[in-house]
């Protein structure tokens, strides 16, 4: 039986990067399709700096998280944990890696930027599945779902009144 609930947390978390990737990538433009609507610009990219671009990842993860079966949260009580912080981490890994390869060339590229998403991706699901049975991530979730709250609250603060610093300056 445990065996079958593996196979599926697998099978969810493999969806999942699928998914996080399709949306990602779509809400890159849903503030332009949806000429330039607030509410989708709390959730989407409203410009091209790198913060910005951080809602690519931390959206669709936070999106997917609500969407855990019933038998596969109750096989893992850690899964959702795991999968918010592999979110953040991912999250996070877009600017350490986009600011340490344009500072080496001193410019960025668009293939490397895009690399950099799904890097991000793949990152936070594979956090996710190797956390997913820890009892110290599950010890530890209440914490984990303060900093994504605070991270939510943060994104939409800082999306109308970004502070002036170059994380949330356009290229």
């Amino acid at each position: 039986m445990q065996v079958f609930f593996m196979k599926n947390i697998r099978f969810y978390l493999i969806i999942g990067f699928i998914f996080t990737s399709a949306l990602g990538t779509l809400s890159h433009f849903f503030y332009d399709w949806s000429d330039q609507n607030l509410l989708i610009g709390l959730i989407s990219p409203v410009n091209e700096s790198t913060w910005e671009h951080m809602k690519l990842v931390f959206f669709p993860i936070l999106s997917w998280s609500f969407f855990i079966p019933h038998p596969v949260s109750e096989s893992s009580p850690s899964l959702r944990p795991a999968l918010l912080l592999g979110g953040l981490s991912g999250t996070f890994l877009i600017p350490v890696l986009f600011y340490t390869y344009s500072g080496i060339l001193g410019h960025n590229i668009t293939w490397i930027d895009i690399t950099i998403f799904f890097i991000s991706v793949f990152s936070a699901f594979f956090y996710a599945w190797r956390l997913q049975d820890s009892a110290r991530i599950y010890r530890k979730r209440t914490a984990i779902y303060f900093l994504t709250v605070l991270f939510l609250i943060l994104f939409i603060l800082f999306t109308f009144l970004p502070p002036d610093i170059g994380l949330f300056a356009e290229p």
